[in-house]
Parts: C-alpha cells; structure tokens; sequence
C-alpha cells in the first residue's frame, strides 16, 4: 500500500504537496464554480484530519443536504484513494472507482498525487478543488443562504485576523510537525520537528488551561484545525510519527479541551478511530513496514468528563448544535 501523499527532500526533511487545484466555490454572480446545492460532492477519508475538518464544518453548519458526501476506504492502493465502501466499488452518484478519475477529468496530464478532502463537480465528473486550506473558509463564508437553522459563525469577523494567525502557527508546528517528525529521514530534521510539536503543545496547553475555546468564547475554525490533529495524538502521533515525549492524556488542559470537543455534537460523529488507525499503520509502510496495526490505546478517556464549562464561553453562541439524525452516514 502506497500514500502518494508525501515526499522527503535530499536532506531527509518532509515535504507536504502543494494543493494544485485551488479553484474556489464562491457566491458571486457569475462565478466559474457557483454555490449551487446539489451540484458538488465532497470525497472525504475520515482517517484524514485534513478532510475531517471539512466533516465537521459541513456538519456543524448543517450543509448535509446542501453538499453530498463520499467516504473512501482508508486504505490506499497504488491509484491512491478509492471508492470499496460502495457496492459495485463505484461512488454512486460519481459512478467512478477511484478519485484519481476525477483529477483526470479535471486535467489528463496531471501526474501529482491524489490528495482528500476533495470537491468534484457532479455533472462534469471533474474535481473543482483540493485546496483543504481554503475549502473550509469558503464553507463557512460563501455558503452561508444554506446554513441550516441555528448555525453560528464559525469564522467571525472580528476574529478573523486572530483565528488565522493561531491557525497558522498550529499548522507550522503541529499539524504538519507531526508529519514532518513521522516521515522524517535524518535524525536532526526528525528531532527539530518533534521539538517545534511540543513546544506548541505547550503553549497550546499554557493559553488552554486560561480560555475555553482557542479564539473567542465560541467554537470557530481555529478550534477545528486544532481538533483533528488532538484526536489523533495518542492513537497515531504518539507512536507511529514518534512525537512521544509524553501524551495527549498526559497534558491536563489539551486532554480536557479535546475531550470537551470530541464530546460536542457534530465532532464526535466525525471521528472514526478504526479508519485513522487502520490508515495510518497499514498505508505508511515506510514506517511500518509489518502492517500491524496496535491494539490500543484505550479510547474510553474520550468520554471521560471534561469540566471545561468552568471557564465559561459557549460552543454554539447564541446558535444551537446540529440535530441527532443530521450527520447520518448514509448520503447517496
């Protein structure tokens, strides 16, 4: 099994592919890729905290309806992610087996890696974009007339500026580091990297153990970038990318605010531990060249109380949690 994903340079330093499709759904008039409910299917892996943040952004804003959802298997082959979930292997409504057919209709000389989340164009079969940077932004700002009933602002304005400087040094030094530690080819790139994902781990945990939320006093798009690499801590980073000088659990203010995430409503049924551990273990042969994947960790602490209503803010705002029967997995 292959992830075509990732490259390591000459110096032995990991090197994430740039987005090569960055073309954006907007609501402009007369826009090249107009919102259009109906119109686009997102293609997911849920064992990719890239394309876990646009889960739960799409179910946070109640966009189920409005955007379709295709689930790939977690394993990769040598075409990269494809479509053994569904009967036949095919997508039922791309009536493809693989997302590489998409990029081919996008671009037939496009030989770059295959990468998730991804949005396709329906009538046309051609990907629109794998930019997983701006994807939830634009989510979040251009389809706001199909926000179901309650949806807060994920990305307020006078926040704007504060969410994406925090997300940007999250990225830098944790939600890349810990890749850029795990695929590491020389010891010094390797212990540089797992320095710069601690000692963001620790100015995380120092602002946490103070504020509910990452910016502000609600959930925003900063809270879910950070979310999707905590969840994975413990049963991948730790081990598998060895970012292990101590664990998640082990930092009482992270272990607390990712348990308060993971246990609010449109988080915890984005989370899917079998898919991420079965991913990572098995695709990254490089690391793991056994393919066994690890029995543990115990994964109960997850639902553990959390206290963190003691520091006040609100998840929602003034808005309301999706609905129980929203995020249901069946989406043709």
């Amino acid at each position: 099994m292959v992830d075509n994903n990732h490259s390591t340079d000459e110096t032995g330093e990991f090197k994430r592919s740039v987005s090569h499709f960055d073309d954006r759904i907007v609501s402009a008039p007369g826009a090249q890729w107009p919102v259009e409910p109906g119109r686009y299917r997102l293609v997911v892996s849920k064992a990719c905290p890239w394309a876990s943040r646009m889960l739960v952004v799409r179910r946070l804003l109640g966009l189920e309806s409005a955007l379709s959802l295709a689930v790939t298997d977690p394993i990769q082959d040598e075409k990269s992610w494809r479509f053994t979930l569904d009967p036949g292997n095919v997508d039922p409504v791309l009536g493809i087996r693989y997302l590489a057919d998409a990029y081919a209709a996008r671009d037939a000389q496009y030989d770059g890696g295959v990468s998730v989340p991804a949005i396709v164009d329906v009538p046309s079969g051609k990907l629109v974009t794998n930019d997983y940077l701006q994807m939830t932004l634009d989510l979040e700002t251009e389809w706001t007339t199909h926000f179901r009933s309650g949806a807060w602002d994920l990305f307020p304005q006078k926040h704007r500026d504060e969410i994406l400087e925090v997300s940007e040094l999250v990225y830098r030094d944790l939600n890349n580091g810990v890749y850029r530690a795990g695929f590491a080819t020389n010891q010094e790139k390797y212990e540089a990297a797992y320095d710069d994902v601690f000692a963001r781990l620790d100015w995380l945990e120092e602002r946490l153990s103070r504020r509910r939320f990452l910016v502000g006093d609600t959930i925003t798009e900063a809270d879910i970038r950070l979310f999707t690499t905590l969840v994975r801590f413990d049963p991948v980073y730790h081990g598998h990318f060895k970012c292990n000088r101590n664990k998640l659990s082990e930092m009482p203010a992270l272990w607390a605010y990712t348990r308060d995430l993971y246990q609010t409503p449109g988080f915890t049924d984005t989370v899917d531990f079998d898919h991420i551990k079965r991913h990572y273990y098995v695709v990254h042969s490089d690391i793991n060249p056994t393919g066994i994947v690890p029995k543990g960790p115990d994964l109960s602490g997850f639902t553990a109380p959390h206290g963190r209503e003691a520091l006040g803010g609100k998840p929602f705002g003034d808005g309301t949690p999706p609905s129980a029967d929203a995020g249901a997995p069946a989406e043709a």
